[in-house]
């Protein structure tokens, strides 16, 4: 019998959850299953949780979704997600620094939780992809889907 490979770890930002968990897109079917299964871990800090929660409960927000499904999104993805808290996780390198000041915080959690993918829809963030530096990957959610589409088979 083959050993069980370990959960792939990933960092998610704000708008790929909510593709996932709020407007259920088709296109990250792959990727919900891989959590849901435990075959993907994502990693969160407290601030990413609240940042996601703000923008679920906003007005603006998709204003024809009712409250409580926004809620549930909510509810669903911090079921699934690992929370790394303050002074946990390995030291933070020396990391680039992203142009969006805002984003450097999903750089900082890839590289203290150990992750495999930082999966962004961030144009800043993937800007970074190229950084030889970096100890993890950052891919679009369109390339996270096709690696683990491969890797299924």
């Amino acid at each position: 019998m083959t050993p069980a490979l370990p959960p792939l770890s990933v960092v998610l930002d704000t708008n790929v959850v909510l593709d996932l968990y709020v407007f259920e897109d088709p296109a990250t079917r792959v990727l919900w299953e891989a959590l849901e299964a435990g075959r993907v871990v994502a990693w969160v800090e407290e601030g990413m949780l609240a940042e996601l929660g703000f923008v679920l409960a906003s007005r603006n927000f998709l204003p024809g979704r009712q409250v409580d499904a926004r809620r549930t999104a909510l509810e669903r993805y911090r079921a699934r997600a690992r929370l790394l808290r303050e002074g946990e996780g390995a030291p933070v390198v020396e990391l680039p620094r992203c142009k969006d000041r805002d984003d450097q915080r999903f750089l900082v959690l890839a590289a203290r939780a150990r992750v495999d993918w930082l999966v962004s829809k961030d144009k800043r963030v993937l800007s970074m992809a190229d950084r030889r530096e970096l100890p993890f990957t950052i891919l679009t959610l369109r390339q996270a889907v096709a690696r683990l589409e491969a890797s299924r088979g």
